[in-house]
């Protein structure tokens, strides 16, 4: 398939640039893949369209203050990077501007807290540092990092509540995964009252998620890996509804990227932990997933595709056309869509 198929116009007006006022209250389109029928509702209805012994699979990974400025300690040319994976000391960063860091490069992020060296360099701009601080990394983040807001959200903050799941636990994430900051506390009491078991997976979001797709045939674009984990716990939760043909809802894309990857390695849900790879596009039959909760997402993107794979690419550029009409709120901050059959 061609890239360009995933293509579409979106006024700039409808890229959402904050949250709705309250969570919950965020629109939700319903569309139902099987008869092509949708309706406009609110996101605290998507209780109504779930059931006692239904699994309800969170994402549980919790950003880190992962965009990060400093400046080369021999030249002050100021360097800024977004960490993607960090292994104790060292970190796999996406550089802005990477062709001014070589190998052996020294920045200095904060005269008392960081310096980082540049050990390896690898495409798309990534770079491998070994950090050196006194101090421990994260709570140095805490510190000089900011939220990492995708760049068509023009306002930096260092105020996480928002940007943030409610769920958030497990820290490792360079941005959110956006189709759970419409829960709240309450809503998931209310859906656990109704008899729907809660699952959490954990994806760390990184380049694998939001790289775009440059190529001009998808099936030439190499996805950057992801750590994935699942409980054994959480795993037999999972599997357990599908050998007793319950419904699985996958809360957001990077959720299904989890139980789709363990699936595909071992042909059931599993315990595990690992790195995930897996590119969903349109042909793909998905194991585990059932049902899918998700966000409008960007032109051209693997989430555009991937959800493509589940609803039809038809009749998902269908929705998407009558979201822009009906003034829906797009990406992060935006509204949300339900995927069911």
């Amino acid at each position: 398939m061609k890239t360009v198929e995933f293509d579409y116009n979106l006024p700039k007006e409808l890229i959402a640039q904050e949250p709705a006022e309250k969570r919950s209250e965020s629109r939700l389109m319903a569309v139902n893949v099987m008869d092509g029928s949708i309706k406009h509702e609110v996101f605290e209805d998507i209780t109504k369209h779930l059931k006692c012994g239904d699994v309800l699979v969170l994402n549980d990974t919790k950003v880190i203050p992962a965009r990060v400025f400093g400046f080369k300690e021999k030249t002050m040319a100021k360097i800024e990077i977004l960490v993607l994976n960090m292994d104790e000391n060292r970190w796999d960063c996406l550089v802005k501007n990477a062709r001014a860091v070589k190998i052996g490069t020294k920045v200095i992020f904060d005269e008392r807290y960081l310096s980082g060296m540049c050990i390896e360099k690898h495409d798309d701009g990534i770079c491998v540092f070994m950090m050196a601080s006194d101090y421990p990394l994260m709570d140095v983040l805490d510190k000089i990092g900011l939220v990492p807001l995708p760049p068509y959200i023009k306002k930096t903050t260092r105020d996480f509540t928002r940007y943030q799941t409610i769920y958030a636990r497990q820290l490792g994430s360079s941005a959110a995964p956006t189709a759970g900051l419409h829960f709240t506390n309450a809503l998931l009491e209310e859906i656990k009252a109704a008899g729907v078991q809660i699952a959490t997976v954990t994806l760390h979001i990184g380049l694998g998620t939001f790289k775009p797709v440059e190529v001009e045939d998808i099936e030439h674009h190499t996805m950057h890996a992801e750590y994935y984990e699942i409980s054994k716990a959480d795993a037999a939760i999972i599997q357990n509804a599908k050998d007793e043909k319950r419904c699985v809802i996958s809360v957001g894309t990077t959720s299904a990227r989890a139980l789709e990857t363990v699936a595909q390695k071992y042909g059931k849900i599993k315990p595990s932990s690992g790195m995930s790879e897996i590119f969903i596009y349109p042909g793909y039959e998905f194991k585990i997933v059932d049902a899918l909760i998700t966000n409008f997402h960007l032109p051209k993107s693997t989430l555009l595709m991937m959800i493509s794979a589940f609803g039809g690419l038809e009749l998902i550029k269908e929705a998407y056309q009558i979201a822009i009409k009906a003034r829906y709120r797009f990406f992060s901050f935006g509204d949300a869509m339900f995927l069911h059959r």
